[in-house]
């Protein structure tokens, strides 16, 4: 049997899941199994993931890319090293280090994954994501959404018909699904969210709250600095997590800039959880929209819930679960843990998908109407661009429609079929996923009939036929769009540089034509005692604390700051500090 593992690829941190002795587990290798989804460079410009790439992000932003799950499906470049990658290409590195991990536990190689996706995630990104597994050596077997995963998990719980609604409130993206589970069915009755919408927009509210003190107290504006902009974002972090636990947190990061005189700036500020929930509650008012779309559209009055399960690292806010209780009046559930129930209902999917016996059958559904313009009337006006939907959203996953169409004139050579995803009744308002020319039979007369069958698989990838009814001829394609289309030379092409990235020693980065002067020259000098003193202090990172930690990235950087000066004697007495702390954790 041939080894499947599952893979939650979050905006904020990723894990990878497996069934052993039947069970799904989340993967560990001496750590908690969450791993930061977090892409860096380490000081020979070589590829690291997870908690040491996340370790040194205040230190070196500019080497460091993070949150790139809100850039699939988007034709953004992210600069890394001199090289300028896909979103996908960023997501593969992460893949590729949940695929080893996978290997080094299991002792199995591994070669095929389901990865999990928002359930609102489009058509773009659901194909983007599928792109970088096969950039990351990885044949995805499935897509499968996120609360649907985490409803999995909870179904094996479950002996009673359960109407449940999973709210999935992660780092970057929130979805809402109602879901019931009976005899055995777990049944996705609707399903609707937002793909830019979750913890790191609450980082983003304190981020301001602190660069606003700095100017209003010390008329310092730091925006424009990178590496105090990526401190502020850490702290930022770590405060959201503490008043997830405390009333209050003090955020400390000293040195954090400079007066225009040259006087130091230390950030000292106090955080209060009514103050960080005053700033997030746009945000959580905003989810309950959604929550009250999903009922209506699972014709479900809300006191027919009989279990809300929260799902998504930021479902840990307290506020959260307050509103949806004073809302239901149901007790929202956490006793699998948010972090890492949608990676174990992937290795039950994944399970499945390897043939393990399930009395489960899953029933998933689509989040988005999918279909086509054509002339017709639009608020009682002509349109050349009305939207006609042949999928409608909330359609169970397979879904099979066709719909006929007339041409329009005499001799008519051709029709442009756009295919559209949305809910506006005007076409343009909508995305445009892709689009055929179908070449029509010669001499054809006005109002003759062209079908069109759309066919959205069970990962939600749409594929289209269009056929002339009187000759039977016809076209059919899966449709790529613009942001995903996976040429196999493109493919290949990518995968070769990941591979090489990922494998590369330093040398050959180093000897890269491409990196600027300024990025070679960042620590210029460095005796060989402090730079084996700096890499040991980021590898002591992972088990320090929050204030150890702090104190070691600033120690750091003023060794740095002293050898750019040429103050080598200073860099080794601030070098004795930071030996003192590496000596004191050990």
């Amino acid at each position: 049997m041939e080894p499947i593992i599952g893979i939650d690829l979050g905006t904020t941190n990723s894990e990878v899941a497996f069934i052993i002795n039947e069970k799904p587990e989340v993967l560990k290798d001496n750590d908690d199994g969450i791993i930061p989804s977090c892409v860096s460079l380490d000081q020979a410009n070589n590829i690291i993931v997870g908690r040491k790439a996340k370790n040194q992000a205040a230190l070196y932003p500019d080497k460091t890319v993070l949150s790139v799950k809100r850039l699939m499906g988007t034709n953004e470049k992210i600069a890394l090293n001199g090289e300028l990658y896909s979103p996908q290409e960023i997501s593969a590195f992460i893949l590729r280090e949940l695929k080893d991990r996978a290997e080094r536990v299991t002792g199995q190689k591994i070669s095929k994954a389901v990865i999990t996706t928002p359930a609102y995630f489009t058509d773009a990104q659901r194909h983007a994501t599928r792109e970088a597994g096969e950039i990351a050596g990885l044949n995805v077997v499935r897509i499968l959404n996120e609360p649907t995963a985490a409803a999995l998990v909870y179904e094996t719980c479950e002996t009673e018909p359960q109407r449940i609604m999973v709210y999935d409130l992660g780092g970057g993206t929130f979805d809402i699904s109602i879901v019931r589970i009976e005899d055995g069915v777990v049944e996705v009755l609707a399903s609707t969210g937002d793909n830019h919408l979750g913890g790191d927009d609450f980082d983003h509210e304190i981020e301001k709250i602190l660069i606003a003190h700095l100017k209003d107290n010390f008329n310092v504006d730091i925006t424009d600095q990178q590496s105090a902009m990526a401190r502020v974002r850490h702290a930022a972090e770590q405060a959201k997590i503490e008043l997830s636990s405390s009333p209050f947190s003090m955020i400390q990061e000293d040195f954090i800039a400079k007066r225009a005189g040259g006087a130091d700036v230390h950030l000292s500020y106090e955080l209060s959880k009514m103050e960080f929930e005053s700033v997030i509650d746009s945000y959580l008012q905003k989810t309950m929209e959604s929550v009250n779309q999903a009922l209506k559209d699972a014709s479900m009055l809300p006191s027919a819930l009989d279990k809300i399960i929260l799902v998504g690292g930021s479902t840990k806010i307290p506020a959260v679960s307050e509103m949806l209780e004073n809302k239901f009046n149901i007790t929202p559930h956490q006793e699998i843990d948010p972090d890492l129930c949608v990676a174990m209902g992937a290795a039950i999917q994944a399970g499945r998908e390897m043939g393990i016996e399930s009395n489960t059958i899953l029933l998933d559904i689509t989040p988005y109407t999918f279909g086509t313009s054509a002339v017709g009337e639009l608020n009682s006006l002509p349109c050349k661009t009305k939207f006609i939907p042949i999928i409608k959203r909330n359609s169970k996953l397979p879904s099979v429609k066709s719909e006929a169409f007339a041409t329009v004139i005499d001799g008519q050579e051709s029709v442009e079929i756009l295919v559209y995803q949305g809910e506006n009744p005007n076409a343009l308002d909508n995305v445009e996923i892709g689009k055929f020319l179908f070449r029509l039979s010669p001499n054809l007369p006005a109002y003759s009939i062209i079908i069109l069958k759309y066919e959205l698989d069970i990962n939600g990838i749409l594929k289209i036929k269009a056929v002339e009814k009187d000759s039977g001829k016809e076209i059919s394609g899966v449709i790529q769009n613009a942001f995903a289309d996976i040429e196999e030379d493109r493919l290949k092409n990518s995968r070769k540089r990941v591979n090489s990235a990922w494998s590369s020693d330093s040398e050959q980065y180093l000897d890269d034509d491409s990196i600027s002067t300024e990025e070679t020259e960042i620590e210029p000098n460095i005796p060989s005692d402090l730079e084996i003193l700096m890499s040991t202090a980021r590898d002591s990172m992972d088990r320090a604390s929050d204030e150890d930690r702090d104190e070691i990235i600033n120690l750091i950087e003023d060794i740095q700051d002293a050898l750019t000066s040429g103050d080598v004697s200073k860099a080794k007495e601030i070098g004795q500090e930071l030996e003192d702390i590496i000596f004191y954790l050990e």
